[in-house]
């Protein structure tokens, strides 16, 4: 089920990933947070459900994953819930051992469809 709060603030999420510069993406789950102009509590689990509801939208329409420019400050990857969710949603192999793989192409198909 939804979460009220992230599909609000989904669509606002969208237009700040699709709006970045290319030199300037991916952004972490924080930076993300910060230009949507999040204050705590929960900001990073508000991003990441935003995030979830996006891939979601995407994969309902046959788009590659925009959530795909936002990773994780420990690394240049999404988070365990990105690649659990593509898994569920059919986009990625279940093998955990083809995730980065996976992701390295969802990146690569997103990238050019930014405005």
């Amino acid at each position: 089920m939804a979460d009220p709060a992230a599909t609000e603030l989904a669509p606002r999420l969208r237009t700040l990933l699709e709006q970045l510069p290319e030199d300037a993406v991916p952004i972490t789950y924080q930076q993300a947070a910060e230009a949507l102009g999040l204050t705590p509590p929960r900001t990073i689990q508000r991003v990441a459900l935003a995030l979830e509801a996006l891939m979601r939208e995407d994969v309902a329409a046959g788009r590659p994953l925009i959530a795909a420019l936002v990773v994780s400050r420990r690394g240049d990857l999404p988070r365990e819930g990105f690649f659990a969710l593509a898994v569920e949603l059919g986009r990625f192999p279940a093998d955990p051992a083809r995730h980065e793989a996976a992701y390295r192409q969802e990146l690569a198909r997103v990238m050019p469809l930014r405005p």
